[in-house]
């Protein structure tokens, strides 16, 4: 064996002896780190008495045995100070390492039995005898532990590059309501997926080349029904089951700062924290529809670019960042500056790990919330024949009151100008609207893992219209449409997770004259 010597306990590695790890406790916990790959312990059992630590003391024979052969040929010497600790009390399993050690340490400084002195060597083969079943635990142990080892080096998926994935099963459909034109919604079940495979690289260990592939087959529900962005699942992508590059970027520091460069698919969240930590799972996870996965004013940032954020205290960051919608596409009226485009500025208050609250503004050209009212999204309702430019402000928090928990919201508004006439048929002019929401969330509920959460807002509504506009028969949304979101998320096991849910939408589309609208919702997730 080697000098540096290994212990196998319960499963996990530990330096004892040579490390300088004085009992068992402390080895399972360096051991369990080993393993796990970072910082947080991970102990392997539990003890109730410091006797089940000391089955071999210092006044043993084989302990003072051992101490005299480590006196004599200083065949252990790992500790930080350089002693033996003989008043510490050993396992027997840290015992036969440590004897192990010296045995191999006396051959290398002796060469062979004839020139050990004789009852040295006597005392060597009783010990090797008292202890034979603990050695060839250990032998056995340490060279299982180094074929494990061998095969998971010679069968990795790269050096640099760790894969992660996740599936969403969710079978989805709304059970009362009307459309946009005032009609029932047809009432009709439907099962669809998300798929998603993500290639995690670094290549100094500070940076990170994130690329994740995606296919789906689930459209959005203003799509294919409602006619209206309320009430949008956020998990909605329908690629037809062709696989897509769904998101590539990368990650690193620079003087202080972490800067993220965005080829493709980039949004407000990787660029600053989007305040609502239980609830925005980005779809595999938290809440289910668009509007309570994070403030609407977020999704005006959507493209590639550029995002930067730099810490200014303990408690305090500033988030900057530009995507361009149409940044690949060379053509006039498009590219990285002539095309659509989002322009973020966050100021971030995190005065602890339980609370965070967050100023934000986004500047946007021909980029839409796609949550709310049909007037909220106007290019998207003239098939993006009116031009637009849109300034939005926020403030966004949340606090986790107790273990069980966390209160959140956030307060938008955005101004929307128009910047076309659409050749004399419409006036120019802008509209102000407002969203609004208060989270719950109550992690491990009933069981640990469990999270339930509940949404209560309201969605983009246009609350004020410029005289242009209303020239042109553009008015306020009539009525205050109501978002209700409640879910629970059972954790079946580590990589399991199912959710239902249901959202409730009272006056869709802010108009009373439209029948409440019920949605159904049960995904499971699949993670590894």
């Amino acid at each position: 064996m080697s000098k540096l010597w290994w212990a196998a306990l319960g499963g996990g590695l530990s330096a004892v002896s040579v490390l300088g790890i004085p009992n068992l406790a402390q080895a399972q916990e360096v051991g369990a780190k080993q393993l796990d790959g970072g910082d947080r312990p991970m102990l392997l059992s539990q003890v109730t008495s410091v006797s089940q630590l000391s089955d071999v003391q210092p006044t043993d024979w084989a302990f003072q045995a051992l101490q005299s052969l480590v006196e004599r040929y200083g065949c252990i010497a790992g500790y930080p100070d350089g002693t033996f600790r003989g008043n510490n009390f050993m396992t027997r399993y840290e015992f036969a390492a440590g004897l192990n050690a010296c045995l191999d340490q006396i051959v290398a400084i002796i060469g062979d039995e004839e020139s050990l002195d004789p009852t040295d060597l006597a005392t060597i083969r009783r010990l090797q005898e008292e202890f034979a079943a603990e050695l060839a635990t250990l032998r056995g142990r340490v060279d299982g532990l180094e074929a494990r080892t061998s095969e998971l080096e010679a069968n990795q998926f790269s050096t640099t590059t760790k894969l992660e994935g996740e599936a969403i099963f969710a079978v989805y459909g709304i059970t009362a309501g009307d459309n946009f034109a005032g009609n029932d919604i047809d009432q009709v079940p439907a099962f669809g997926y998300r798929s998603r495979l993500e290639f995690h690289t670094s290549f100094t260990g500070e940076d990170l080349l994130l690329t994740r592939l995606q296919s789906s087959n689930i459209p959005a529900f203003s799509n294919v029904s409602t006619g209206y962005p309320e009430g949008d699942l956020f998990f909605a992508d329908d690629s037809e089951g062709a696989v897509e590059v769904d998101a590539l970027l990368y990650q690193f520091p620079l003087a202080g700062a972490n800067v993220a460069l965005i080829a493709n698919a980039g949004a407000a969240d990787d660029i600053a924290s989007t305040v609502n930590p239980f609830l925005d799972g980005d779809g595999g996870s938290g809440a289910l529809s668009r509007f309570g996965t994070r403030a609407s004013m977020y999704y005006l940032m959507d493209g590639s670019g550029i995002g930067v954020e730099y810490p200014i205290g303990d408690a305090l960051s500033l988030s900057a960042g530009y995507l361009a919608g149409d940044s690949g596409n060379p053509n006039r009226g498009a590219g990285l500056f002539n095309g659509s485009y989002g322009a973020m500025a966050q100021l971030t208050f995190t005065p602890s790990d339980r609370a965070e609250f967050a100023l934000t503004y986004i500047n946007a050209y021909n980029q839409e919330m796609n949550t709310g009212s049909v007037l909220t999204n106007l290019r998207r309702a003239t098939n993006d024949a009116i031009p637009t430019v849109s300034n939005a402000y926020g403030l966004q928090g949340s606090f986790q009151v107790s273990d069980n928990f966390a209160l959140g919201g956030w307060v938008n508004y955005v101004n929307t100008q128009t910047l076309s006439t659409l050749g004399g048929q419409i006036d120019r002019g802008s509209f102000d609207n407002w969203n609004w929401a208060v989270t719950l969330a109550f992690p491990d509920l009933l069981l640990p893992g469990n999270l339930a959460g509940i949404v209560v807002g309201q969605e983009p509504k246009v609350t004020g219209v410029s005289s242009g506009l209303r020239n042109s028969g553009l008015s306020d949304d009539p009525d205050t449409s109501l978002h209700i979101e409640g879910f629970y998320s059972l954790q079946l096991n580590e990589n399991i997770t199912v959710t239902p849910a249901l959202i409730w939408l009272t006056a869709p589309n802010h108009n009373a004259d439209n029948d409440d609208a019920l949605i159904g919702v049960i995904r499971t997730t699949f993670s590894f």
